[in-house]
């Protein structure tokens, strides 16, 4: 196979679904550290239902350190788990729940490359619980 990549410009915008408010899925989560060593949790939601059922809504993490734990204790909530006190969960306890989920879309320069980077993203009180 020949492929002539000469021209191909780099994709810089990852929006999948319009900005609104949707019924989502947690589909993937990847714990890891920060740079500042502070425990974090990527994840992806997907779309649960309607015209844009299955695509991807956007990454989002959680961090849980003193100012992070306040977002993380919504999310929570949100989407069924404990939140209150002191509990013991693990990444793989987000995958599957579902959540209502507040997209708006931004656009942002890279570091360094100056190149411009459109995507969707959650603001910090962007989730709810699922109605019913």
């Amino acid at each position: 196979m020949e492929i002539d990549f000469d021209g191909a410009d780099r994709v810089s915008d990852f929006v999948t679904v319009p900005e609104g408010t949707y019924r989502c899925i947690v589909d993937e989560v990847r714990p890891s550290i920060t740079r500042a060593n502070a425990e974090r949790w990527s994840f992806s939601l997907r779309v649960a239902e309607g015209q844009y059922a299955g695509k991807l809504a956007a990454w989002d993490c959680l961090i849980f350190t003193h100012r992070g734990k306040a977002r993380a204790r919504m999310f929570f909530a949100a989407v069924g788990l404990p939140s209150t006190g002191k509990v013991q969960v693990e990444p793989q306890d987000l995958e599957g729940r579902r959540v209502m989920a507040t997209l708006r879309t931004v656009t942002y320069e890279t570091a360094g490359g100056g190149a411009q980077v459109t995507r969707n993203e959650v603001p910090y009180d962007g989730y709810s619980a699922v109605p019913g």
